[in-house]
């Protein structure tokens, strides 16, 4: 299976999918023209993915901010790797979010409580801080 990798721009989040180790990344900012047609390729590789699956797979999502659809598509996209999990899998989501950013911690627990999935809440020291 190939990796997915994405560059990142001003509307969507920099994508780095790869199934040898296990390790998918999404960072950046998400607030592209049409959210789905940006996270159905995703989607459909986690799909893929959950039929080889590393035993332990680690989503790092590092959003600067994401609109309303992304939100939804991020639903998704979690919920594809629920179905890794329940296959016996390790599956831990890793939600960076800055010190001073309340909404993104929030929208992790928020995530948190609906999928059934570990979730780390990891602090990110702010860049050349106060």
């Amino acid at each position: 299976m190939e990796p997915l990798f994405l560059e990142g721009s001003p509307k969507t989040p920099h994508v780095r999918f790869d199934p040898a180790t296990g390790l998918l990344e999404l960072k950046g900012r998400s607030i592209p023209e049409n959210s789905i047609d940006f996270y159905k390729p995703l989607i459909d590789w986690i799909e893929r993915y959950g039929r080889q699956a590393c035993p332990k797979t680690a989503l790092h999502v590092q959003l600067e901010y994401f609109n309303t659809s992304s939100s939804k598509c991020i639903l998704d996209l979690f919920k594809r790797l629920e179905s890794v999990r329940a296959a016996g899998n390790e599956v831990t989501v890793l939600w960076h979010y800055e010190a001073d950013d309340e909404d993104m911690l929030e929208a992790g627990e928020d995530y948190s409580g609906i999928i059934n999935i570990p979730f780390k809440m990891i602090q990110i020291a702010e860049v050349g801080g106060e």
